[in-house]
């Protein structure tokens, strides 16, 4: 016999929206899964046909329900459960974030690119060529006597 309702937390991890249901069950207590436009709990059940959906900052899918599973699925079969009906100016704003994510990359965070990491290396390497001693200081112990 199948069933009517599965809870949101199960089917939304069933079909791979989340990596793992404890992640789907707290993404629901943060208000983040949606019903209509109602914010849900874990426990809420879905139904075939309710549009459920997700907040994933920067933006918000939207998915209609195929069909019900509790149990995770392979990938190939989430299109039999679910339809992606996510508006495509939100699906665009994240392409140009992600593209964006590559150019504007605020200076100081992450790792230095491979060109930041030329440019490093090569401003690192005319310092040691305009030092003649290199960074070996050799302190003179008569200028520390002499300020006492």
């Amino acid at each position: 016999m199948a069933k009517s309702e599965v809870r949101i937390d199960k089917w939304i991890w069933a079909v791979r929206i989340f990596k793992t249901r404890t992640i789907a069950s707290d993404a629901c207590k943060k208000g983040r899964v949606m019903i209509g436009d109602t914010p849900v709990k874990p426990s809420r059940t879905v139904k075939v046909g309710d549009i459920v959906r997700v907040r994933k900052p920067p933006i918000t899918y939207s998915f209609r329900v195929l069909a019900l599973a509790e149990n995770r699925m392979g990938a190939k079969l989430v299109p039999e459960y679910m339809e992606n009906i996510t508006p495509q100016s939100e699906l665009d704003l994240l392409d140009v974030i992600r593209i964006s994510g590559f150019v504007d990359r605020r200076k100081g965070l992450g790792r230095p690119t491979k060109r930041e990491g030329r440019q490093l290396e090569e401003f690192t390497s005319q310092i040691y060529e305009d030092d003649e001693r290199g960074w070996d200081f050799d302190f003179d112990d008569d200028f520390f006597d002499d300020e006492n």
